[in-house]
C-alpha cells in the first residue's frame, strides 16, 4: 500500500514537472510574447478603466478629485430613469439594434453563400476585394460622401433631380429616412468584411460531403441547404450572441455624423446621449452611470441568449 502511494506520488511529481516545463520551458516563451500585446491591450484599455465605474455612484468634481468626491449612491441612476428622454433614447437604441441584428446580420451570410458558389477564382477575388475595401473607409468619409450626394440644397443627386423637374429628396432631414440610411451605410461598409468569418467556416467543409451529395442526386440548392448552411450554424450563433452583447452600442460615430436637429427624434441613442452629457456638459458621474447601465444590459443579454443557445443544442460562447 505504501509502495503504491509512493509510486503515485512520484508519478504526480513527474507530471507536475512535465507540465511546468511545458508552460514555462524555452519553447513556450515565443507563444507568450505573441500573446503579450493582446493581454496588455485588454489590461490597459479594458480592465484598468473599470476602476472608474465608481464615478457612477459619486458626484465627481475634477477640482475635488477622484477620491474626495462625495458619494451619492444611486442618485445618478434615478436621474437617468426619470429623465424625460430616457424612453425615447431606449426606443431608438433598440430599434437600430434590431435593424442590425435582424436585417443586417443575415446579409454577410448570404454574401458568403453566394461567393462560395462562384467557381472561377479570379471572379471571386475581384468581388471579394471590391466589397472588402469599404470597411477601411472612415465613417467620416462615408458621411461626407452621403452629404455630397444627398444634401437637400447642394447635393449632387438633389441638384440633378431639381434640374430635371423632380422634387428634392429629403434623405438627411426627413426622420422617416434615417433608419433606412443607417442600414444602407452599414451594408455598404461592413457587408463584405463581416462575411470573412463565414467564408472561413465554409472553407473548412469537407469537399467529400458535396461529392457524396452530388452522387446521390442532390443539386446545388440541396447541397447548400443540407451541407453549407448547417456548417455555418455554429459560427452564426456565436456571432449573434456576441452582437447581442453590443445591443446598446449601435455606432456612435456613424450616428453622430448623420444626426441633426431634424432627425434627432429617431437618431438620438445612448452613445450620443453620453457624448452630450459627458463630453459637452461635463457630467462625468452621470455619463458613467449611463455607460454602466449599458454594460449591465449587454451582459444580461449575452448570458440569457447563451443559455438559450445551449438549451437548443448549440455550443454558445462559453
Amino acid at each position: 500500500m505504501n509502495m503504491e502511494r509512493a509510486l503515485n506520488g512520484n508519478r504526480a511529481a513527474v507530471e507536475s514537472k512535465s507540465l511546468t516545463k511545458q508552460l514555462f520551458g524555452s519553447r513556450s516563451w515565443p507563444i507568450y510574447l505573441m500573446i503579450l500585446p493582446g493581454l496588455l491591450f485588454f489590461l490597459v484599455f479594458r480592465y484598468i478603466p473599470m476602476g472608474g465605474l465608481v464615478l457612477a455612484f459619486k458626484d465627481y468634481d475634477p477640482i475635488t478629485g477622484f477620491a474626495d468626491s462625495p458619494w451619492v449612491g444611486l442618485a445618478n441612476f434615478r436621474e437617468l430613469f426619470t429623465d424625460a428622454d430616457f424612453w425615447i433614447i431606449m426606443r431608438n437604441t433598440f430599434v437600430l439594434s434590431a435593424i442590425n441584428l435582424f436585417l443586417f446580420f443575415p446579409i454577410p451570410i448570404v454574401v458568403a453563400l453566394l461567393l462560395n458558389e462562384v467557381r472561377k477564382p479570379w471572379i471571386k477575388k475581384i468581388v471579394q476585394t471590391t466589397i472588402y475595401i469599404p470597411h477601411f473607409v472612415s465613417w467620416v468619409v462615408v458621411a461626407g460622401i452621403t452629404v455630397i450626394l444627398f444634401a437637400t440644397q447642394d447635393g449632387g443627386i438633389n441638384m440633378f433631380l431639381a434640374e430635371h423637374g423632380f422634387e428634392r429628396f429629403e434623405l438627411l432631414t426627413d426622420p422617416s429616412y434615417f433608419r433606412a440610411l443607417f442600414l444602407s451605410q452599414n451594408i455598404w461598409k461592413e457587408m463584405g468584411w463581416n462575411s470573412i468569418l463565414f467564408l472561413a467556416a465554409l472553407a473548412a467543409v469537407d469537399p467529400g460531403l458535396y461529392e457524396a451529395a452530388y452522387v446521390d442526386g442532390a443539386g446545388r440548392w440541396r447541397q447548400m441547404w443540407h451541407i453549407t448552411l448547417p456548417s455555418l450554424r455554429n459560427i452564426a450563433v456565436v456571432l449573434f450572441i456576441l452582437r447581442i452583447g453590443h445591443v446598446m452600442d449601435v455606432g456612435f460615430e456613424q450616428i453622430l455624423l448623420l444626426q441633426n436637429p431634424l432627425n434627432i427624434g429617431v437618431s438620438d441613442v445612448f452613445d450620443t446621449y453620453v457624448y452630450r452629457n459627458g463630453v459637452q456638459q461635463g457630467e462625468f458621474s452621470y455619463s458613467t452611470a449611463v455607460g454602466l447601465f449599458k454594460s449591465v444590459v449587454g451582459l444580461v443579454l449575452v448570458m440569457t441568449f447563451n443559455r438559450l443557445a445551449k438549451k437548443f443544442g448549440e455550443e454558445g460562447v462559453y
